[in-house]
Formats: structure tokens, sequence, C-alpha cells
């Protein structure tokens, strides 16, 4: 069984800050990990693999040079591959191109390796933009059925039984093979690396694919910029407009009066 794994290199949102003057993201200084859905995802391919010991892990992603560090981590955890989608073409892409490329270079993999693939994972949504639309557009590129908000994934009878996140609960979907599948947040942690396994990634050479590679076949106008409809006008932080008070009197009676007295004054009681 061959699976591909897509995955993204984040900052680490817990540590993002917006530059006021520009009003955009200051990235320098800020750590960037793999995001979190992704691992999740990365993990329910390695179940599966844990039951079926013959299953091929690739992991693919797109980004500038740094994101061989993600890669080399998933490497270390489960993936058999490594393969890096980059190049200036690829710049500025929204979900619907940037899933375009992935699709393309999924293909371009597949060329590569001379196998299809029977099972393509996606995280639920990237941290830094909550779109969770990549994975569903890929599907829908390469016309191939999908499930998303997954939160476990078993083959049986050559089948993928899904059990998927509702508002309602879950439901439970059988889907043929091959298929995506996006997967949240699940009631399992993702595994750590071994230190051989973290060594042995560590020196793996990751394989790129760029816009001249001859198995990545693309439509230039559905690339980058050109190929994105979506235009961001403007990214800033919200002005505060509401102050704080402390009530620091001497008892708790005198803060309750003080405290009543504000909320009167501002017409809220």
């Amino acid at each position: 069984m061959n699976i591909l794994v897509c995955v993204k290199q984040v900052p680490d949102t817990t540590e993002i800050k917006i530059d006021p003057v520009t009003n955009t993201l200051i990235r320098n200084g800020v750590p960037s990990i793999v995001n979190p859905f992704d691992g999740y995802a990365l993990e329910a391919a390695a179940r599966i693999k844990d039951k079926h010991p013959d299953t091929r892990i690739i992991v693919l992603s797109m980004g500038p040079e740094q994101a061989k560090n993600a890669l080399k981590e998933c490497l270390g955890i489960a993936a058999d591959k490594a393969y890096l989608i980059s190049g200036r073409a690829f710049g500025g892409s929204d979900t619907l191109a940037t899933s375009y490329i992935l699709s393309r270079a999924i293909a371009a993999v597949e060329a590569k390796t001379g196998e299809k693939f029977d099972l393509i994972f996606c995280g639920k949504q990237a941290i830094d933009g909550d779109t969770a639309q990549v994975g569903p557009e890929i599907a829908e590129h390469m016309d191939l059925p999908h499930v998303t908000l997954a939160t476990a994934v078993e083959m049986a009878d050559g089948k993928l039984h899904v059990t998927r996140d509702t508002d309602e609960g879950h439901d439970l979907v059988e889907v043929s093979l091959p298929a995506l599948v996006t997967v949240t947040k699940t009631t399992y942690d993702p595994r750590y690396p071994t230190i051989k396994s973290k060594m042995a990634a560590n020196r793996a050479v990751i394989e790129e694919i760029t816009n001249s590679d001859p198995d990545m076949v693309c439509e230039p106008e559905r690339l980058g910029l050109n190929g994105s409809p979506t235009k961001v006008k403007k990214t800033f932080t919200p002005v505060q407009t509401k102050d704080a008070v402390i009530l620091n009197e001497e008892t708790g009676s005198e803060s309750a009066v003080k405290l009543a007295a504000l909320l009167s004054e501002a017409k809220i009681i």
C-alpha cells in the first residue's frame, strides 16, 4: 500500500506578532513547526503501516528550503521518503493555486516512483491560515473521493473505514481506494522519533520538485499570484476599544460597591 501525506511547515502561532507599522507578520526569529494537524495525519498513516508493514509512506511539502526541516522530522517519525516542492513560480499561491500545484506534484511523484498512491492524507487545516480548503481541493483536482475531519482511519476488506467528527457526534464512513482523507485532532497523540531514526532522517537527502521538473506538468496561468483569485487587501491588529479597571479596595464589600457604581455609570445595570 502506498500512502502520501501532505505536510506544511508553519510558524508557531504562540509566537506570532504583527508589525504595528507595516501590519505584516513578523517572521524573523519566529520558530517553525510541523503543522499539528499534519502531525495527526502522519500518525494516521503510521498506524496503518503498523498493521500493514508493507505500506510505504511518502511525505510532500511546498515551501522554501527551510521546509526540509519539517520533512526530516516526518522522516524520523514514520515516513520512508520526502519531496519538497519549491520555486519562485509557486510563490504567492492561495489555496486554489496551492492545491493545484500539490495535485500536479503528487502526479509527478507517481511518475518518478512508477506507483500510484492508494491513499492521501492531509491535516484538516494549517494553523497559519485555518481555511481547511487545500485537502478537499486536491481531491477535486485529482477526481478522488474524500472524507474530512477524520479522527480514526482503518483498513478493512480492502476498503477504508473512517470515523469523522460531526456536530451531533461522529459518522462512520466507508470509502473505496484511492481516496483522500483530512485528519483533525485525534484521541491519541502523534508518536515521537527515536534517536536512531532522527539521526538517519538528518542525513536524508530531500528531493526537490520545481516547475522545470519534466514530471511536473502544470499550466503556468494556474500558478502563484496569477492562479490565485484570493486577494488579501490588508492585515491589521484590531484596535483595543475597551479599558480594564482593577478594583483593589480595602474590603470585598467596598470593591463590590465600586463595581456596582462603575456598571451603573456604563449603563450596564
